[in-house]
């Protein structure tokens, strides 16, 4: 499959070529362009012309495009959640349930636009008005985890606001990003403002980064290529939004119906084979109830189905690559070489495939209790006694991006709620929690900017612009 440029199926100028392997089998499915300097300016040097053509077009216009959009991914559901489960190793319902996101965020943006005013501000002789206006070009880095969901959260609100927009899919899932953006083009957005260019963040992800046509760079990832992004586009002053890494915590007080957070649990951590930023990754769980919540956890996890993602039997598919899976299996490992004590799984199963896995004797000052992020199905278990000493836990780490609290009394609930400095916090849930609406971001080292959602997204790809006629009233 080959990257989109000025609308144009294209071929690195070198001919160099990344393989997309399907992680369940280990079988390369397809190649994609290692894009050079070269392609990336061209792709730059294009956007220059969409930001103008399609910052010209009225709202009502570019709604009119995305709804059409929305509704062609609809009609094209099956395909796209077909390339992302072969790329992504995820099953094959979670791929086209993401598809469900999509229509809505396009379908929202649209009318968004439709409805957004211009401010007048007060004064006694002169009239103030606000209005805002597109960034110019912005750059989406899109995660390997949630492709085609996440896409959305960026691409449509970019688009929406009247920018000119470069995709940058994570190397290990292009295809389905590179589809999504061919839809787009079908649907009516100027082939100059929508563009897909492929290639290793490492270099492709930097020079966008770095270069001075770029307005806006909206990035899901880690947060050492969070850090690197930012600060080379510091130089520019380019606004920069992020989500980052996070190590999100469930506190399970005394009270907790063992059960129900048990299934809680398991819908927080092996959806996606726990290859989620909100996931949660540390369980605290109250030392008077941990014995029986950790044998209930283990009784569940023993019963999932791993296996082949396209099997509507299949519970967790596989992680997005083998060298993900040896990742886990050496964090694991690293863990239990300080001490914890691996009670079920701990081992990669075959390519991408690793083991549902249960720590236990996780003490606080173990590195997966503060920020070692796992990016795989581990539920490492820490006791505590007091709300105080779950909060200290939780607070010890870098991230703050979201996290759960299990409890029978929601006012408890709130009150530590309040406490946490994270982005989000579920009381009656896991931290896997995020409406289309909802201003999603990190504190910390865990994101940068106010955040993704209908709430807020439209303000972060626009700029603000006052205009004064003086002496007006």
């Amino acid at each position: 499959m080959k990257m989109i440029i000025n609308g144009e199926w294209v071929d690195s100028s070198d001919k160099q070529v990344i393989n997309v392997i399907n992680p369940a089998t280990g079988e390369v499915t397809e190649t994609v362009p290692q894009a050079t300097a070269e392609d990336v300016q061209r792709a730059l040097e294009t956007a220059q012309r969409g930001k103008k053509i399609w910052g010209a077009y009225k709202p009502a216009e570019r709604a009119e495009i995305l709804l059409r959009a929305a509704k062609m991914y609809r009609e094209e559901q099956e395909t796209i959640a077909t390339l992302e489960t072969k790329e992504a190793g995820k099953t094959y319902p979670q791929a086209l349930a993401e598809i469900d996101n999509v229509c809505a965020l396009f379908t929202g943006y649209a009318e968004l636009i439709r409805h957004r005013y211009e401010t007048v501000l007060p004064s006694e002789t002169d009239l103030i008005y606000v209005t805002e206006e597109p960034l110019g070009v912005v750059v989406c880095v899109i995660p390997f985890n949630f492709p085609v969901d996440l896409f959305s959260y960026k691409v449509a609100p970019a688009l929406a606001a009247g920018n000119a927009v470069i995709v940058k899919p994570a190397s290990d899932t292009p295809t389905a990003d590179i589809y999504m953006v061919d839809v787009l083009i079908r649907a009516g957005v100027p082939k100059e403002a929508i563009q897909v260019i492929t290639g290793k963040g490492s270099v492709v992800g930097r020079l966008l980064a770095e270069s001075p046509l770029v307005n806006g760079i909206t990035l899901t990832g880690s947060t050492a290529a969070g850090i690197d992004v930012n600060e080379h586009a510091a130089k520019n002053l380019t606004r920069v939004m992020l989500e980052l890494g996070g190590n999100d915590s469930l506190i399970v007080l005394d009270d907790a119906d063992i059960d129900e957070t048990v299934q809680m649990v398991m819908d927080g951590r092996v959806f996606n084979a726990g290859q989620i930023c909100i996931a949660n990754k540390r369980l605290l769980v109250h030392n008077s109830i941990r014995e029986a919540f950790t044998k209930a956890l283990v009784a569940r996890l023993e019963k999932v189905v791993v296996g082949d993602p396209f099997d509507p039997k299949t519970e967790m598919g596989s992680l997005v690559s083998e060298a993900a899976a040896d990742q886990v299996e050496k964090q694991v490992a690293y863990t239990v070489a300080q001490g914890a004590k691996c009670i079920l799984g701990g081992h990669k199963i075959r390519y991408g495939f690793f083991e549902p896995t249960v720590l236990v004797n996780v003490t606080p000052d173990m590195d997966i209790a503060k920020d070692l992020e796992v990016f795989g199905p581990v539920f490492p278990i820490i006791g505590f006694d007091t709300d105080e000493e779950a909060v200290a836990i939780t607070n010890q780490s870098s991230y703050g991006l979201s996290g759960g609290i299990a409890t029978a009394n929601t006012r408890r609930g709130i009150a530590l709620a309040k406490q946490i400095d994270s982005g989000g916090v579920i009381v009656h849930g896991t931290g896997m929690y995020r409406t289309l609406d909802m201003p999603f971001s990190g504190h910390k080292h865990s994101g940068l900017g106010i955040g993704e959602g209908m709430s807020v997204s439209l303000e972060e790809m626009s700029i603000k612009k006052s205009i004064v006629i003086k002496n007006a009233l």
